[in-house]
């Protein structure tokens, strides 16, 4: 079982930037995939960012690409979304998320990561 605790949400102006963090409590940290979803209000989930178990591979949503960066640290079982030039349109529910590369990008199917923390709002006034 793997346990994910977000934090870092807030409210800020649109152009302003916010750092999430995940912290996992598991012995097996650096085997996982990490990511981030959100659900903004009346919309469904969606995937903001995937970072692999060495950061080899990363992948960005197109909406937030070039303004958001997925980093890990594996000494310190901990992800992070730096999240810059924000805008109204990224308020939302934010998700860490955990499980292997396919099942967290949706690569064979729908995303469907096993282990899901408890989210963290983020809200962007204009």
């Amino acid at each position: 079982q793997v346990q994910l605790v977000e934090s870092g949400g807030g409210l800020v102006q649109a152009g302003g930037s916010l750092r999430l963090s995940c912290a996992a409590s598991t012995h097996t940290f650096n085997s996982f995939t990490m990511g981030w979803f959100r659900q903004p209000p009346g919309k469904e989930r969606e995937l903001v960012a995937a970072i692999s178990w060495s950061g080899g591979s990363i992948y960005y949503a197109d909406s937030v690409s070039g303004r958001f960066t997925i980093s890990r640290d594996n000494a310190k079982n901990t992800v992070y979304l730096e999240m810059n030039s924000l805008r109204p349109e990224d308020t939302a529910v934010y998700y860490c998320v955990a499980d292997k590369w396919n099942s967290v990008v949706g690569a064979l199917g729908p995303p469907d990561p096993v282990y899901w923390g408890q989210g963290t709002q983020v809200t962007v006034s204009s």
